[in-house]
């Protein structure tokens, strides 16, 4: 059976990748390591490898590989969604996952791919420190995926509210990506009617949900641009309030499937390949390790759908 699927699996993505056939191997059974042991953990994975190396050995091939391989900062992408076999577009999510070793964080800048079956991640870049990524940040991982995949492809750009800034969805707009962002109720607007006042005043008598037309800032910003809002209450009373580039009519529905993108970081940190145990800190180490979970992510994902098949998911008592 491992032989089998190790032979399936170098088949499948020896086309993609300029490796030699030992570097190919040993990539494909980690893969296989993270999802049979469930870690990413190099001294654990040595122990899954089907050799008669001792532990020791194996343990040294895995770290030489990640000393020695280096695949380029968008080498996954193009071969992850011709794995997952998606159609024409998708939705894209845009968030962040930070963890530490020891005293030093680590903190990914993610870019998810979202569609009905899958959760994959697509392209991500290694912040380098603690805290929010900037304005910069967002736009050159935006500007490399739209390098490699054309802008028809995205349904939308989801992201959170950590994920705003007037140059940020003015590169978005200008670009032409379609986008539904969750923002703060205290953001500053003007309306269609020429009132200025933040958002939590403005919706402050909001029950129900409500969409409308206004641009940010005040009324002496000239041509800034007009975007569409929506907004309801949710639990506990709070706004929920997102800003859109398209019609407003179905963004709060659109923006519910930005949830995919903290599910793929519960699948990948906790409830699976059990992410944080890496010891590794170095950023290329890192942006390879990252491209590996999500072959896995994407190998595990299209297996599952060809066992489950096309139809409806039945739901479990639990939800």
């Amino acid at each position: 059976m491992i032989t089998k699927a190790l032979t399936t699996l170098k088949k499948r993505l020896s086309p993609h990748l300029e490796l030699s056939n030992s570097r190919l191997e040993t990539m494909c059974l980690l893969i296989m390591g993270m999802v049979n042991a469930r870690t990413v953990n190099l001294s654990h994975l040595a122990c899954e490898f089907p050799t008669d190396s001792k532990v020791e050995s194996t343990y040294r091939r895995l770290q030489r590989f990640f000393q020695h391989v280096d695949l380029g900062s968008d080498w996954a992408a193009p071969l992850l969604v011709k794995m997952i076999g998606s159609g024409p577009t998708w939705h894209l999510c845009l968030d962040r996952t930070n963890w530490k070793i020891g005293q030093r964080h680590v903190n990914f800048l993610v870019l998810a791919i979202v569609t009905r079956r899958h959760r994959i991640p697509l392209m991500w870049s290694v912040l380098g420190r603690a805290g929010n990524s900037d304005t910069a940040q967002r736009i050159a991982l935006m500007k490399r995926y739209l390098l490699v995949f054309e802008v028809s492809t995205i349904k939308f750009l989801l992201a959170d509210r950590e994920f705003i800034g007037a140059q940020w969805l003015d590169f978005l707009h200008k670009n032409n990506v379609p986008f539904v962002i969750r923002i703060k109720a205290n953001q500053l607007v003007t309306t269609q009617d020429g009132k200025t006042q933040n958002l939590s005043t403005l919706l402050r008598t909001c029950r129900g949900k409500r969409n409308f037309d206004a641009r940010f800032g005040g009324n002496n910003l000239g041509e800034a641009t007009w975007f569409s809002f929506a907004a309801k209450r949710i639990k506990g009373g709070e706004l929920l309030i997102v800003v859109s580039n398209r019609p407003a009519h179905r963004a709060l529905a659109t923006y519910k499937k930005r949830w995919a993108i903290e599910s793929l970081f519960g699948d990948t940190k906790t409830h699976w390949v059990n992410l944080e145990d890496t010891r590794l800190t170095i950023s290329k180490k890192l942006e390879l390790l990252l491209g590996l979970v999500a072959l896995a992510v994407a190998w595990a994902s299209k297996t599952a759908t060809k066992l489950i098949g096309g139809g409806k998911m039945k739901r479990k008592k639990h939800g």
